[in-house]
């Protein structure tokens, strides 16, 4: 093996795991923002407020992005007669996004 190829591998390796860890960060910080969207917004009790966080979760995997994760959301709140503005929505999924990160990079 040359140090080139050692090398190389070193990067592969480093971006499969920088892959893995905002995989980990994403599908965290989206069962985060679910639950509290079901708690705080939808009145769901614990049990109903865990899946539709796992509905939220596998949602994001419809397309690229947060849009198809927060279309759900905000077709849910509609449905229930409530009424949260875009700004409020994306402020929540920062701060999920920070709180999922420092968890998942202390495990």
């Amino acid at each position: 093996m040359t140090t080139f190829d050692d090398r190389e591998r070193g990067e592969e390796a480093k971006f499969k795991h920088e892959l893995e860890l905002g995989f980990k960060i994403r599908n965290r910080r989206n069962k985060m923002f679910g639950l509290w969207i079901a708690q705080t917004h939808l009145g769901l009790s614990e049990e109903a407020a865990a899946q539709y966080a796992k509905d939220v979760v596998m949602a994001d995997f419809a397309e690229p992005g947060d849009g198809d994760m927060l279309s759900k959301v905000k077709t849910d709140l509609a449905k229930a007669g409530k009424e949260v503005s875009d700004h409020s929505l994306e402020k929540h999924l920062h701060e999920f996004e920070a709180l999922a990160r420092k968890q998942v990079m202390a495990e």
